[in-house]
């Protein structure tokens, strides 16, 4: 079997709503390093990546004041991912709020691009993270990640990679999206990323939708990243989310993605993010997404 090297951030400078630090500890509470080895895995937890406090950062008027900071962790993820790969390792990264993948992704497509290789990139999402610095109503950088790995954005943040975009976008495509901002729709066109809505979902079912997902993630390329959000699945099934919108992926679509994920041999490294303990309850949605980590990574029904 593969070699996971476990790396935490507990970020919680992305969005407004408290809590998200914690994801962490609620994954690993789970029992999620004992249940990747129970698959073969060798799995080596490296622990959390140093995240400022958000009262101990100085003139922080509003959320888009946060954006340094949450670069500086973004770039100490991306050096820790690039590491994982370069030994050897699938990072394997637990967060904390989605403005993270922004570190991740681009460290893990920066080792490949050692390699004269590009990665693709699946993001599952009820929402785009489309938006840019300049268009985003809120000013929360959680909502900016995809942007910035495609290049649009922050300069700071876009150049994580090298070479820059972390990923091109034709090798990205979003699946679960069900609310987005009126920008982001505009940015979905101007960037040239595929996304399929939850209406895909229900028209096509998740299995033709992955399916095409994972062809252009791995077309051209040496494999995958694959980032989910915990709101990906509708929360009825995952409540300890911050921004929860209904319609989401059921129990087994969420289940049947992660098993197309493992059966297409082609993912490098994974996000596991926005799980929020505060709003959960009994540490249902972690164990939920733990769940979902290891079918990703090769537990099967038979």
């Amino acid at each position: 079997m593969g070699r996971i090297r476990i790396i935490g951030v507990p970020l919680d400078l992305g969005q407004s709503r408290r809590g998200v630090d914690m994801g962490p500890s609620a994954l690993r509470i789970a029992q999620l390093e004992a249940r990747l080895e129970a698959l073969g895995h060798v799995v080596e937890d490296t622990g959390n990546i140093r995240v400022p406090e958000r009262e101990a950062l100085p003139n922080i008027h509003r959320t888009l004041d946060l954006l340094p900071a949450i670069t500086e962790v973004c770039r100490a993820l991306s050096e820790r991912t690039a590491a994982a790969v370069r030994d050897g390792y699938a990072p394997l990264v637990l967060g904390g709020d989605h403005s993270l993948g922004a570190g991740s992704v681009a460290g893990v497509a920066t080792a490949f691009a050692e390699q004269k290789q590009r990665i693709g990139l699946i993001w599952l999402d009820a929402h785009g993270d489309l938006n840019t610095p300049d268009s985003s109503e809120t000013g929360n950088v959680h909502g900016m990640p995809v942007a910035h790995l495609v290049g649009h954005g922050d300069p700071a943040m876009v150049n994580l990679a090298r070479p820059v975009p972390a990923v091109l976008p034709q090798h990205t495509v979003l699946v679960g999206v069900r609310d987005l901002d009126p920008a982001e729709r505009e940015n979905i066109r101007k960037f040239g990323v595929k996304v399929f809505t939850m209406r895909d979902v229900d028209e096509r079912g998740l299995k033709d939708v992955m399916r095409e997902a994972i062809d252009i993630a791995t077309s051209g390329t040496a494999g995958f990243h694959l980032s989910c959000d915990a709101d990906w699945v509708d929360p009825a099934q995952a409540p300890g989310v911050g921004t929860p919108v209904r319609g989401g992926a059921t129990y087994r679509e969420a289940h049947l993605a992660m098993e197309m994920v493992a059966d297409a041999g082609k993912l490098v490294s994974m996000d596991i993010v926005e799980i929020n303990p505060v709003l959960d309850s009994m540490n249902r949605t972690a164990d939920l997404c733990v769940g979902l980590v290891t079918s990703a990574f090769g537990l099967r029904i038979l």
